[in-house]
């Protein structure tokens, strides 16, 4: 792993991953690190880039955006500047959680939250406003069955 010496730096992680505003004093005694050394190691993976930021992850549905959305994309032909066009448009477009360039039969994959199916319909026209696509499809989520934000370290 980049940039992770050992096993305390795994503790720091999943700590932090966890509850991202805790104390450095409650840290630091959760990974059995002085305060020093503990921030001191917390410092180290921020300069390194293995810890990219502390936010607080929001519950979708509480802030009335509960329609979750992979949108499925083929694009017809791979033009100069298509490409940039496109990374400027779901750059620009705050409902677009993640963008993925794809192998196999798609070319991108968004995921996407919106409040409802009227919602998404208004992103969708906005979206292809932007850019031309070969096809575009959605599938909307029904239930969320696992949705983390950790990853396992």
């Amino acid at each position: 792993m980049k940039d992770i010496a050992d096993e305390t730096d795994r503790r720091i992680l999943r700590a932090l991953q966890v509850d991202a505003g805790q104390s450095l004093d409650v840290l630091s005694e959760r990974v059995h690190l002085s305060r020093n050394a503990c921030w001191r190691r917390v410092k180290r993976l921020e300069e390194a880039g293995v810890i990219r930021a502390r936010v607080a992850v929001l519950d979708a549905a509480s802030l009335g955006l509960g329609l979750a959305v992979f949108v499925l994309i083929r694009v017809g032909a791979h033009e100069p500047g298509w490409l940039e066009r496109f990374q400027a448009a779901v750059a620009a477009m705050p409902e677009i959680q993640g963008a993925h360039r794809m192998t196999g039969e798609l070319d991108y994959v968004l995921r996407v939250r919106v409040r409802d199916v009227a919602d998404y319909d208004r992103f969708y026209k906005a979206l292809i406003a932007r850019v031309p696509v070969a096809d575009i499809s959605a599938s909307f989520v029904m239930e969320d069955i696992v949705d983390r934000t950790a990853l396992p370290v």
